[in-house]
């Protein structure tokens, strides 16, 4: 097909059509570039840690222990040492007073405990300068069933 018409009254009138021809070859080599190279890319591994391979607490941290009702307590994680129950409103100056800039702070919550409840307490500690945060897991059960109380028969499935 000419781009250029001839004949008639007006003479050559010339044609506003694209050539889009140069530009499918052009997808074209870059398809069989991207065919060729995406086997190539392998994807990056991410692996997540499990209970399993939680590592050990370190010695004595201060241990924050969130209850199902939304209660608050402290200790330091050492033998005979007990919980003291704190206003939650009283918690990052209680943490700040009780710790130094390398004394771990762990979490402790109860498996019932909503998940919006341990991520406002890890933030309020995050927020107020706590840098050595975690959270505390139970490896006595990794891996196996959860295990049921001893006067509480277990739920039928």
């Amino acid at each position: 097909m000419p781009s250029v018409r001839s004949g008639g009254r007006h003479g050559r009138r010339m044609k506003a059509d694209i050539n889009v021809v140069p530009y499918i070859d052009v997808m074209l080599v870059l398809l069989i570039i991207f065919m060729v190279t995406a086997p190539l890319v392998t994807p990056g591994l991410i692996e997540l840690p499990t209970v399993g391979q939680a590592t050990e607490v370190p010695s004595k941290p201060l241990e924050v222990q969130v209850s199902n009702d939304g209660t608050v307590a402290l200790r330091m994680r050492e033998p005979g040492a007990t919980p003291q129950t704190i206003a939650r409103a009283e918690l990052v100056s209680q943490v700040q007073s009780r710790i130094t800039s390398t004394t771990p702070v762990v979490i402790a919550a109860d498996g019932k405990v909503p998940y919006e409840t341990v991520v406002a307490v890890m933030d309020e500690l995050r927020s107020s300068g706590v840098s050595r945060l975690g959270l505390l897991v139970d490896q006595g059960n990794a891996g196996n069933k959860p295990k049921t109380m001893p006067n509480k028969p277990p739920a039928a499935r």
